[in-house]
Formats: structure tokens, sequence, C-alpha cells
């Protein structure tokens, strides 16, 4: 089996900021602030380098659509907007966590961090499974590229 490399490598990106994620909550919870921080920012940049490889890769080469069974398309695409709702959600909550965090607005901070974390959990956990259906379980279907739909070339 050969899995795309880009779609690979932004999952395991993402994989690897909710796995910092549940490391610095563990961290901060033993009262490692610094260590917390640390480790939060390093979290936050594995998730940048997700969204960079991701819209990389959905402007320059195109979506992947879903390539399994016509009859599991509609219950495939109704996850796949829950996904993306998390996944929007979570980058919103993710960036004001960060912020407040950062300028010491801990009243903020400490309520918010917590629902961040859980949020980013489950996009990961459901980016995981979007990826296993589209590229494990299932052939990907089609691949088109926005400038190819958009502009004709």
């Amino acid at each position: 089996m050969s899995l795309p490399l880009l779609p690979t490598l932004s999952t395991a990106f993402i994989v690897i900021s909710a796995t910092l994620v549940a490391i610095g909550w563990y961290l901060v919870a033993n009262g490692k602030v610094e260590a917390h921080k640390k480790v939060m920012w390093t979290a936050g940049a594995a998730a940048l380098t997700f969204f960079i490889i991701y819209m990389s890769r959905t402007i320059f080469i195109g979506n992947t659509s879903f390539g399994g069974p016509e009859a599991y398309k509609v219950y495939y695409t109704v996850f796949l907007i829950f996904h993306i709702f998390l996944a929007t959600t979570g980058a919103v909550f993710g960036l004001v966590s960060i912020t407040t965090g950062y300028r010491n607005r801990l009243n903020i901070h400490r309520k918010l961090g917590p629902v961040t974390s859980i949020i980013w959990f489950f996009t990961a956990i459901t980016g995981v499974i979007v990826y296993l259906l589209l590229y494990v379980f299932y052939k990907g279907g089609e691949t088109t590229s926005v400038f190819k739909a958009i502009l004709g070339f």
C-alpha cells in the first residue's frame, strides 16, 4: 500500500499537535508552568505546520473526494462537515487560548484552555478517521486542483 505523502504528513502533524496538547495539560496540572508554555507553543507550531501543508496541497493540488462505496458517501460527507466544524472551532479557540496565555490573562486562559484541548483532541481523532477513510480503507476519489477548477489550468 502506498500512502500519499502530503496527507500523511499533515495528519501526522495534527496527531503530534494533539499529543503535545495532552502533555501540556499534564504539565500545567502538575505545576510545571514554564514547561507547559514551551510544549503548548510547540503544539501550536505543529498545528500551524499542518495548516500550511493542508492549504498548500488544497491550493496547488486540490482535495481528494471520497472514493468509498456510494452508499456511504452521505455519511462520510456529514462526518467530514462535523470534522471541519471542529477543526475551525478548535483553531479559533486555539488562537485565543495561546493569546490569552501569552498575555497572562490567566482568568480567561484557565477557563478556555481545557475546552480548547478537548475540541482539539476530537479534531485530531476525526481528522485521522477522515484520512483513513480517504487513503487507507478506500482508494481516494478524484483530486482536482483549485487552479484548474477555477481558472481552467
